[in-house]
């Protein structure tokens, strides 16, 4: 049996994975409340990862790993977290490896939290039985992962899949990376949020602004849901450059399906319409036809179940069994 942990900005999910029959024993999900500090933050995962083995009544020996999850950088070889953005500190060198097994007895590996997703897609959701899958998280940033051969390519210190990162326009708007022209600095939930904002002070989102005004909170779901065509137009633009980074990735791997999730993929089938449709018009030396374009299918259980797998893999284990 595997633990998964999803560690995010707001909430920490955890679940107990029995892989040999498939099955999820036991979930838990706490807050972060990172401000209160690393250490304070471990101590309570350790407790909560006691609480879910207890929970599926099974004893802490028997667990054979443990997977970390964690919405950042990290050090594979010391189990060290580097930055961590959505967590107050950002987390420089903490030893969110070695200090849970020491409190725990049990080895556990991390992995970015954007690999975890795909995964989890390729092992149990909208990829599973097919050889090669590749996964875009489109939210407040982008990231993504990549599968071959059903094994998670990791790169050099885990970093493969940075998707948002690819440049598309050399002289592009700024992204937080420090680089110029990321499809994140296009297509992200925070800018498309950005975009909107500039369209509301200008007067050209006057229905998006009224929302905002009575109390809604500006998300491009919303954005969706308004009637001001400068805002269909902006969505219509970010699906456009989005569209480009996977027919750029589409090109460089010809997975067998790539896998849309995380908060802006949300908005289904019309933006991967979009994406389905600019991949076909750019990716002239790839069977496309052949490819799948899909939306995630685990919704909030892939990170989780993902670092489970991961620990799965990292143990050794051969008898991992699909969920059912």
């Amino acid at each position: 049996m595997f633990v998964g942990v999803d560690l995010g900005g707001t909430k920490i999910a955890y679940a107990l994975i029995d892989h040999k029959q498939g099955r999820v024993l036991a979930r838990r999900v706490t807050p972060t409340d990172s401000a209160d500090g690393p250490d304070a933050v471990l101590m309570r995962m350790v407790g909560d990862i006691r609480q879910v083995v207890a929970d599926a009544g099974v004893a802490l020996s028997d667990i054979r790993g443990i997977g970390c999850g964690v919405p950042g950088v990290y050090d594979d070889a010391t189990g060290h977290t580097l930055f961590l953005p959505n967590l107050v500190g950002t987390w420089h060198q903490v030893p969110v490896g070695p200090t849970l097994t020491a409190a725990l007895g049990i080895p556990v590996w991390l992995i970015n939290d954007a690999r975890a997703f795909v995964l989890a897609e390729a092992a149990y959701g909208a990829g599973r039985g097919h050889a090669n899958v590749v996964g875009f998280t489109i939210g407040t940033g982008i990231g993504g992962g990549v599968v071959i051969n059903q094994q998670l390519y990791m790169g050099i210190d885990g970093t493969a899949g940075e998707f948002g990162h690819q440049t598309l326009a050399l002289d592009g708007p700024q992204c937080g990376c420090g680089n110029y022209g990321c499809l994140e600095a296009f297509a992200s939930g925070s800018a498309m949020v950005a975009q909107a904002n500039v369209l509301i002070e200008s007067g050209q989102a006057p229905d998006l602004a009224r929302r905002i005004a009575h109390g809604m909170q500006l998300t491009p779901s919303v954005m969706v849901s308004c009637s001001d065509i400068a805002v269909h137009q902006l969505l219509a633009q970010a699906y456009q450059y989005l569209g480009a980074g996977v027919a750029n990735v589409v090109s460089l791997f010809s997975p067998n399906v790539v896998v849309l999730g995380g908060s802006v993929a949300q908005l289904g089938e019309p933006l991967c319409a979009a994406v389905r449709q600019v991949v076909i018009e750019r990716c002239r030396a790839t069977p496309v036809a052949r490819i799948a374009i899909v939306t995630a299918a685990l919704g909030g259980d892939a990170g989780v179940l993902g670092a489970a797998v991961w620990a799965a893999h990292r143990s050794g284990a051969e008898d991992v069994r699909a969920l059912t």
